[in-house]
C-alpha cells in the first residue's frame, strides 16, 4: 500500500525498506524530467531531508525523505532515462530505497486522504 506526504512523495514498505519516489501530481507539476540526482547507497537520512533533486525543463525541485532510515539503493536507471519519472512515477520511476529507522511518520496519508489534500491545494 501506497502512502504519501505534503511535499508529493509516495512511499511503498515491504520488509522494512521503503521505497520512494514523487507523486504523479509532483511529475506533472514539474514537466518532462530531464535530470535527477540521486542520494549515495549508506547515507543516513531523516524525515523531510531533501536527499535528492529532479529537473525539468520548467523547474528544478528536491525530494524529501517521507521515512527515516538509510539508503540502501537508489535508481541508477533514472539517470540514462529521467523520462521514466513522467512514464511510470509510482512504478520503475521510483527514487530510492531506505531502510527504515523506526515507524512509518503519522502524518503520512493514504491514497484518499492525498487526494483530498490535492485538491485543496
Amino acid at each position: 500500500m501506497l502512502k504519501f506526504s505534503k511535499d508529493h512523495e509516495w512511499v511503498r514498505v515491504e520488509g522494512g525498506i521503503a521505497t520512494v519516489g514523487i507523486t504523479d501530481h509532483a511529475q506533472n507539476a514539474l514537466g518532462d524530467v530531464v535530470f535527477v540526482d540521486l542520494p549515495e547507497a549508506g547515507r543516513v537520512v531523516s524525515v523531510g531531508e531533501a536527499c535528492s533533486v529532479v529537473e525539468s525543463v520548467k523547474a528544478a525541485s528536491d525530494v524529501y525523505a517521507p521515512v527515516a532510515g538509510k539508503v540502501v539503493e537508489s535508481n541508477a536507471a533514472l539517470v540514462d532515462n529521467p523520462a521514466t519519472i513522467n512514464q511510470d512515477p509510482a512504478g520503475e520511476g521510483w527514487f530510492f530505497k531506505i531502510e527504515l529507522d523506526g515507524a512509518l511518520p503519522d502524518d503520512l496519508m493514504d491514497a484518499d486522504a492525498y487526494a483530498r489534500f490535492v485538491e485543496s491545494l
